[in-house]
Parts: C-alpha cells; sequence; structure tokens
C-alpha cells in the first residue's frame, strides 16, 4: 500500500468501493444518508485522510455534528472493516493504520459530545453563504468571492484538509493557504470564472501548517448574487 500519503490516496480513490462494503456489512442497519450518523462517518473519512497526509496537525472537524461517541463506535469500527475488505490482502495493514486514526476521531467526538452538554441548548447556527448541504459533500469544497480571494463558505471536508475548522476558514483569504508561486495562477482562474459561467477545472496547491504543498484538481463553477460573484470550487488530492 505504500506510506500515509498513499493510503490517504487509496481513501480518496475507493471511497465508492469502500461505501459499497460498509453497505453490504450493515445490511438494513445502515444509516440513511441524511442521518446524524451517516455525517459521522463522512467526517470520520475526511479526518482519516488529512491525518494521513498533515499527521498530528490534523484534528477532526466536528462542527455541527451531534452524536453519542459510544453508540457511534461500533459504525467506525465496520468503516475500518470495510476498508481491510477492499484493500485485499493489505487489509490488515490498512486496519492497523486507520485504526489509531479513528480512535482519535472517537476521543475528540466524546470530547465534543460533553462540550455539548457543558453548552446547554444549541445557539442558532452562524448564517451560511451556500446551502449547508455542501457539509455532505465528500470532496473538498470552498466557495470563494471571485474580486477578493476571501472564503465565504466551505465544508467540514475543505477545513480537515487545510487542518482547521470551517468556521475559522470563514472571512479568511484562500490565497492564505496557497504557496506564493501558484497565488497568480489562481488569481487568474478566478478572474476567468467571474466572466465567464462555464465551470473550469484546473490543478493547484494548497499548503496548511509546516507540511509541504498539497496538489489538487480543482473544479470551480460560477454563482453569483447581486452583491457578489462566487467561485464553487471543488477540490480533489493528487497524491
Amino acid at each position: 500500500m505504500g506510506g500515509p500519503r498513499a493510503l490517504a490516496s487509496w481513501l480518496v480513490r475507493r471511497r465508492r468501493e469502500i461505501d459499497a462494503a460498509l453497505a453490504r456489512e450493515l445490511g438494513p442497519a445502515r444509516p440513511g444518508p441524511a442521518s446524524a450518523e451517516a455525517e459521522g462517518l463522512r467526517r470520520l473519512r475526511s479526518y482519516a485522510v488529512a491525518a494521513l497526509v498533515h499527521g498530528d496537525e490534523a484534528s477532526p472537524a466536528l462542527d455541527g455534528v451531534r452524536l453519542d461517541a459510544s453508540a457511534f463506535e461500533p459504525l467506525a469500527r465496520a468503516w475500518t472493516c470495510a476498508c481491510a475488505a477492499v484493500a485485499g490482502t493489505d487489509g490488515p495493514g490498512v486496519a492497523a493504520a486507520l485504526e489509531p486514526l479513528v480512535a482519535r476521531f472517537l476521543v475528540a467526538l466524546s470530547g465534543s459530545e460533553r462540550a455539548r452538554r457543558a453548552a446547554g441548548p444549541p445557539r442558532p447556527p452562524r448564517r451560511r453563504a451556500v446551502p449547508a448541504a455542501i457539509d455532505r459533500v465528500a470532496d473538498p469544497f470552498l466557495a470563494i468571492e471571485t474580486d477578493t480571494g476571501r472564503i465565504a463558505d466551505a465544508n467540514p471536508a475543505a477545513a480537515a484538509l487545510l487542518g482547521t475548522t470551517r468556521d475559522a476558514l470563514l472571512g479568511r483569504s484562500a490565497l492564505e493557504f496557497v504557496p506564493e508561486a501558484s497565488r497568480d495562477a489562481l488569481w487568474s482562474e478566478l478572474d476567468a470564472l467571474a466572466e465567464a459561467s462555464e465551470p473550469r477545472g484546473f490543478v493547484t496547491r494548497l499548503v496548511a501548517g509546516p507540511g509541504p504543498p498539497i496538489a489538487l484538481d480543482a473544479r470551480a463553477t460560477r454563482w453569483s448574487t447581486r452583491q457578489r460573484v462566487l467561485a464553487l470550487v471543488t477540490l480533489r488530492p493528487r497524491y
């Protein structure tokens, strides 16, 4: 299977097969696509990829997730088993690599659960620039203002990739996460998208913390309101 980055790439490429194996394993107990448990699995998968790339700097993105850690644990373990099943002869190695990441996710989920109880009833959520359904998109997603480069919205997968939280990304310049040598190219893509309605595909690089830049395939579409034009960008690592 190779090192951590190779495993991260494998998880991205084989996502559908892993989901199918998990569905077969769970049978009727499979959570619905809009359930809290399904969202927990999406966050776990995003965290696993980010942790394999960034190491201990990555942390689970759990904002908005309301799950009991002990109840979610069997589902998380089933996901690991599904990954191992898809990996075939590499299954034991895949399971061994994912096990500590799953354990870390469950510990963070347990801490988030205690914090929610201490905080009392949930507060009204911060207004989103783009419908919150993007949280359920498995690939990292950013909504970027084409004239300023500021991040107007993001999903947990993008936050995990960049080693932060979704709320911490809002309002920051996307250029902060782009190596200086790649910034002009990204500005050119944003300018082109502001002037045309056709989707655009391009390659970019993002960096979070002291780690090396991550090469990504980007797919961007234009979304406009009376006040601004946004580039809706879906990212996929090119490991």
